[in-house]
C-alpha cells in the first residue's frame, strides 16, 4: 500500500487580502508564488505562499472570504497549522513578531521541538517550529525575503485537529492513508508517515517534518464551523494520476465518499471528509506553479486557469487591488 507522503498545501480562510499579503510576505517573508482566485468562488482571491519555487510542501494558500464571521473552534475541525523554521531561529523570530505587534503565545515545547504559537492578524493559530528534520528537505530561499535565508521558514511542518472519536479518524489515518502512532503527549497524539520504531529513541527531533498530523480527542466540545481565521482544508500529496486514483479507491472503499478528480490546472485535486469532519484532499506534485509563469515572475500578476481567462474583466472588476508588499527588512 502506498501511502500518501506528505503536507502538500494547508488552505485557510482569511479576512482582507492585504492585510493577509502584508503579513506572510512582509513580515513572515514567505514568497506569493500564485496570485489567482478560488477556481469555485472566482470573485475571490486564492493567494499562495511558499519557498521560492513553490515546491509542493511549502505552500500555506488563502481565501479571503471578508463577508465570514470569525470561525469558531470545535472538532471536525483543523485548529493549528505549524510551519518549520531552522534550529536557533526562535529567538529571531519572537523579536521580529513582537515588533510588527503580532499576538505571540508563550514559548512551548512538544515532542522534544521548540515552539512559538502565534495568531495572524486574522485569528489563525500558526506554530512556528524549530526543526532539524525540515533543513535537509528540498528548499529554495527567496532572495526577495525580509527574513534572512538561515531565518526563512523552509515549509509546512503540521498540522493539529481536534477530533470527536479519535478512534474512528486514526483508524482511518492507519488504513487508508498510511499513518502510524507515534507518540502521546499532553492529550495530543501524533501520527506520521513513518514506522513508529524507526523513531525510537527520538525526543522529537525524528519527527518527519511535513508528514504527521496531531490530534487532540474532544468529546464535550461542540462542533466547529469555518470562519475567518479558521484552516479550510488540509492537502496530502501524492505522486502522480495514478498514485491519486489508487488511493481514491482505497477512501471510497472506506466509505467517505471522495469527490471525482478535478483539475486545478497547478495539480489535480480529490476532496473528502475523514470520519471527524476535517476536509482533506489529496494533490499532486505536478504540473507545478512555473507551468504559467516564469520562476522569477511568480505571483507578480493575476494568473487564472484557462477555463476561466474568458470571464478575466468580470472577475478582475470584482477583486480589490492589492499593492506589492515591500519588504519590512530586519
Amino acid at each position: 500500500m502506498r501511502s500518501v507522503t506528505g503536507l502538500h498545501h494547508i488552505t485557510a480562510i482569511a479576512g482582507p487580502p492585504q492585510e493577509n499579503l502584508d503579513f506572510y510576505a512582509g513580515v513572515l517573508g514567505l514568497r506569493l508564488v500564485k496570485k489567482s482566485v478560488n477556481q469555485d468562488d472566482p470573485g475571490t482571491y486564492h493567494l499562495f505562499y511558499a519557498d521560492a519555487e513553490g515546491r509542493p510542501g511549502t505552500d500555506l494558500t488563502f481565501f479571503p472570504w471578508t463577508h465570514l464571521a470569525p470561525s469558531r473552534e470545535g472538532h471536525g475541525l483543523s485548529v493549528e497549522v505549524a510551519l518549520a523554521v531552522p534550529p536557533d531561529s526562535l529567538a529571531y523570530w519572537s523579536d521580529r513578531l513582537e515588533r510588527y505587534g503580532i499576538r505571540l503565545g508563550p514559548a512551548e515545547t512538544r515532542f522534544g521541538e521548540h515552539v512559538l504559537p502565534l495568531l495572524d492578524p486574522h485569528g489563525l493559530k500558526v506554530a512556528l517550529v524549530e526543526s532539524e528534520d525540515a533543513v535537509e528537505r528540498p528548499f529554495s530561499p527567496w532572495e526577495g525575503s525580509a527574513v534572512p535565508a538561515a531565518h526563512q521558514v523552509r515549509g509546512l511542518h503540521g498540522a493539529r485537529l481536534w477530533e470527536r472519536d479519535l478512534a474512528a479518524t486514526t483508524r482511518f489515518l492507519n488504513d487508508v492513508l498510511g499513518f502510524s502512532l507515534y507518540r502521546t503527549e499532553n492529550g495530543w497524539h501524533r501520527y506520521v508517515l513513518q514506522r513508529p520504531e524507526a523513531l525510537e529513541g527520538s525526543k522529537g527531533a525524528g519527527t518527519p517534518s511535513g508528514a504527521f498530523v496531531d490530534i487532540r480527542e474532544t468529546p464535550t466540545v461542540a462542533r466547529g464551523a469555518w470562519g475567518v481565521g479558521s484552516i479550510h482544508h488540509i492537502a496530502w500529496r501524492v505522486d502522480d494520476e495514478q498514485h491519486q486514483l489508487d488511493l481514491r479507491s482505497r477512501i471510497e472503499a472506506a466509505g467517505r465518499r471522495p469527490t471525482a478528480v478535478i483539475d486545478r490546472f497547478w495539480f489535480h485535486s480529490v476532496y473528502f471528509l475523514e470520519p471527524g469532519g476535517v476536509l482533506f484532499e489529496l494533490a499532486t506534485d505536478g504540473p507545478g506553479f512555473a507551468v504559467d509563469e516564469d520562476l522569477p515572475h511568480l505571483g507578480e500578476t493575476l494568473v487564472l486557469p484557462p477555463w476561466l481567462e474568458s470571464a478575466r474583466s468580470a472577475i478582475e472588476a470584482k477583486l480589490p487591488p492589492l499593492e506589492h508588499v515591500e519588504s519590512h527588512r530586519s
